[in-house]
Order: C-alpha cells, then structure tokens, then sequence
C-alpha cells in the first residue's frame, strides 16, 4: 500500500495529512523518470518535504486528544496526490499537474508526451479514495473532520514557483474560502505565534479537500500548513534539526484547539 492511515482517538476530527515526506520511487515510475540516479537524488532533495512526517509523529504524541494521521509512502515525483488530475490545475503550466513532466528546476523530468493515465490508475485514484474515506470516516465518528495539511517549503524561492515573488514567513497558512473557518486559522495563528511570523497563502496557497467533499460540504474543515524548512532542518535534503521539537509542539496546539 503507498500510504498509511494512522488512527488517533476515536472521538477526534481531526486527520493530520502529509502528502510530500516520502522519497521512494517504484521501479515502474523510475522507469518513466529521465534523470539519472545523482539528478534524482537532487531533485528529491528539493521537491520533498522533509522531516513533516516526524512532525506530524510527534504532534500526535503531545496532542491531547491524539489526531489521526495520512502520510503518503511515495514520492510526489511518483505521483502528487494534492493536484487537480485534470486542466483545473494550475501547476500544468510548469509540468507539474498530478504526474510531474518537469523539476523544481524547469527541467525535464519525464518527457512531454508521457501518458499519465497508469500512474494515476495505479497510485492517484486509490489514494484519493483511501483520504476521501478517512474523512468520511471521522465525519460518521464525530460529525466533522478537520483536515490540517502538513507540509514545508524553501527558505529561498524555486524556478518552479508560480508565486514565488511574495513573502515567505516562517509559517505560511494555506486557506479555502469555503472549507478554513475564520475560528480554525484564528487557532493556528495563536498556535504558531511562538515560531515566528504566521502569514496568510504565499507562497502558497489554498489547501486539500477529497473531491467529493472539495466546495460541498462544509462539516469538512481544512487548512494547510506550510513550514519554512530553515525553521526545522538543513537544505536542501538535509537531517532535522532543534526546531523540529517547537513546531510539533505548535501543532499539537492547533490539534488541541479545535473544539471536541
């Protein structure tokens, strides 16, 4: 299986999701990836959101009531769960919809003409099923689910970046207009007000929500975590460091805040 569903309590909403902190590469999607071996190993220390799923571990241990947890096994670069699969994704314009053609650094990855489709049958659509049943499986448990998406980003601005000219504070918080209530971002800022300065979708923006559930139903709350990687490691790829402790403390905050 390419992810894992992590249970917390069963009386919790709250589904802490980690789509980007895995580096393996199946030898089918190897296959298809034109870099060589060195390259490959740059690119995934560039495009991987390393350490978020220790912080996401040991926010669950400090939490209170403790959050359920969905942590993608694969590398984005395998497939990235979190794009529109179709032209509704921005990111198609930099060859990174949901099967990436290019890098972080605008090269070639896979080559233009490569059909997604496999990729997708195989890895996509089962893992957006599998999160699409988590949530609903806190909303039968307790008429809500909170998805808090837990990802980093770095301290300088890659060629890929769509908005990469805005600001990058230590923590950026990715909202929906429909599915991040005003009371769920007012706790983040609280929480994270300790780590530094908190802003608001840039460098990026919005946040993840299952399809069947994305702009319909609003017992799905969401918002994305974006954490400053200098804040908690070395980049690029590099080991965590120190501040890796405070931030799943501020986590554990967030989770805590949200009403039972």
């Amino acid at each position: 299986m390419s992810y894992a569903v992590l249970p917390g309590a069963p009386d919790s909403p709250v589904l802490l999701h980690v789509p980007h902190s895995a580096r393996a590469i199946p030898a089918e999607a190897r296959a298809g990836i034109v870099l060589d071996d060195a390259a490959l190993e740059r690119e995934l220390d560039h495009i991987t959101d390393a350490h978020t799923d220790g912080v996401a571990a040991a926010t669950a241990q400090l939490a209170g009531l403790t959050p359920w947890r969905f942590v993608n096994g694969l590398s984005r670069l395998v497939v990235d769960p979190e794009r529109f699969p179709d032209e509704r994704e921005e990111m198609l314009a930099a060859g990174m919809g949901a099967v990436y053609t290019r890098t972080t650094h605008k090269e070639v990855l896979r080559e233009a003409d490569t059909d997604p489709e496999p990729l997708l049958q195989r890895y996509f659509r089962p893992y957006a099923r599998a999160m699409a049943d988590a949530v609903a499986d806190r909303l039968a448990a307790t008429g809500r689910a909170v998805i808090v998406d837990v990802h980093s980003y770095p301290t300088k601005a890659l060629p890929y970046e769509l908005h990469g000219a805005g600001p990058r504070p230590p923590v950026c918080l990715g909202t929906d207009s429909f599915h991040t209530p005003p009371e769920l971002l007012a706790a983040a800022r609280e929480a994270f007000a300790g780590i530094g300065e908190t802003g608001l979708d840039s460098p990026f923006a919005g946040t993840y929500v299952p399809l069947e559930y994305y702009g319909r139903d609003p017992r799905v709350a969401a918002l994305m975590v974006e954490i400053r990687r200098d804040t908690y490691m070395t980049e690029p790829g590099g080991p965590a460091g120190p501040g890796l402790a405070p931030l799943a403390e501020a986590l554990a905050r967030l989770v805590d805040a949200v009403p039972r």
